[in-house]
């Protein structure tokens, strides 16, 4: 790669500027090389918390009694005496039984829950330096054109309905009484006179429920229940200073060619391939490096669209490398719209296809810490 003059010229004058702000510079730099001034960024890791949504609880359910029936041998005339010329007479009397024994009778009150909420933190209040453009700068040096901004984030929580156990569930048993019936029978009022003959004396099969099984609770523990919610955690302080030679054309922007599907910030395998040779093992390479990454549209479509096009590209590219391993708060991302076209394409101005193409962009460039 080759240096322009007024590249080289800024470098030493950058190199300059920064003498004082720390001693890690090589002591004697070549001209023609570049150094970075990096600060080991903040190391996060995720955790996964298990939030119990719902306790365990008892339910408890009646089960009935069970009867069955018997059958009784019962005498219904009793056995007699009968006399020739003088018949016995008799009377009818009304004999009572039980015909259903005394039982339990079980009720159940259910479980009751109360609605509640539990607030978890998911990821860490966060700050850090970032850079945007000077708007009407006259300088020919990016440099002299950056602002920087200490930008803080907000901790973001996550509320979770959760349910707790008011009162358990409970059982409670009431008595039933019997059941009688009756059945009647003859007996004798006046015996026979004269000759006495005996008459036997009569039974009848009758039938009767008795408990089987007596009423009981049955009793079911119902398992609590979870969720898990992943957060971010602070695993290791960064803020070390050293300065790392780096090739210069990476401190420009250089353009990655991604090639998108119309109106899509989808990344293709090939996509994909391109992020990893010129950003991914770049950052691998020096692990207290940041990068910015901007994406542009051409004119065509709405700016509004476009400029939501362009952030949602940029961000593309940062998640899938954070999804290699690469730590967020080392990825600055810029959607830029059509508001930067490279050529005359603006709105109303007819253009080719290609020349359109050439505004559909994605950058990057390697960040001093100062940037």
């Amino acid at each position: 790669m080759r240096l322009t003059l007024s590249l080289i010229t800024a470098l030493v004058l950058s190199f300059a500027g920064v003498q004082a702000q720390g001693s890690n510079l090589p002591t004697n730099p070549d001209p023609n090389k570049c150094y970075v001034r990096c600060v080991t960024p903040d190391v996060y890791q995720t955790e996964t918390v298990r939030i119990q949504t719902a306790p365990a609880y008892k339910r408890l359910s009646v089960v009935p009694a069970t009867y069955k029936t018997v059958t009784e041998r019962v005498m219904v005339k009793e056995a007699y005496k009968r006399y020739e010329f003088v018949p016995a007479t008799f009377r009818t009397e009304t004999v009572s039984y039980e015909s259903q024994s005394a039982g339990e009778a079980m009720s159940v009150t259910s479980a009751s829950f109360s609605d509640a909420t539990e607030r978890v933190l998911i990821k860490p209040e966060s700050g850090g330096w970032e850079t945007t453009a000077y708007e009407g700068c006259e300088s020919d040096d990016p440099n002299d054109c950056q602002v920087m901004c200490y930008r803080t984030y907000e901790a973001e929580y996550r509320t979770v309905p959760v349910q707790r156990l008011a009162s358990d569930a409970s059982s409670s048993t009431s008595r039933t009484s019997n059941q009688t019936s009756t059945y009647t029978k003859e007996v004798i009022a006046t015996p026979a006179e004269v000759r006495t003959i005996d008459v036997d004396a009569v039974y009848e099969n009758i039938s009767k429920r008795v408990v089987d099984v007596a009423a009981s609770v049955s009793t079911e523990t119902v398992p609590a229940t979870y969720t898990e919610i992943t957060k971010e955690v602070l695993a290791t302080k960064g803020g070390l200073t050293s300065y790392e030679e780096i090739d210069c054309e990476l401190l420009s922007y250089n353009v990655l060619p991604i090639n998108y599907a119309n109106g899509s910030a989808a990344l293709t395998a090939t996509s994909r391939q391109v992020v990893d040779d010129n950003l991914l093992n770049l950052l691998r390479e020096r692990p207290n490096t940041r990068i910015q990454i901007n994406s542009h549209t051409s004119s065509v479509g709405s700016a509004g669209a476009n400029q939501d096009l362009s952030e949602r590209r940029a961000k593309g590219v940062a998640d899938y490398l954070v999804s290699r391993g690469i730590n967020r708060s080392r990825l600055v991302t810029r959607g830029y719209g059509e508001s930067q076209l490279k050529n005359r394409c603006a709105d109303g101005v007819t253009c080719s296809e290609a020349e359109h193409r050439v505004n559909r962009r994605t950058e990057f460039r390697v960040l001093n810490v100062d940037n």
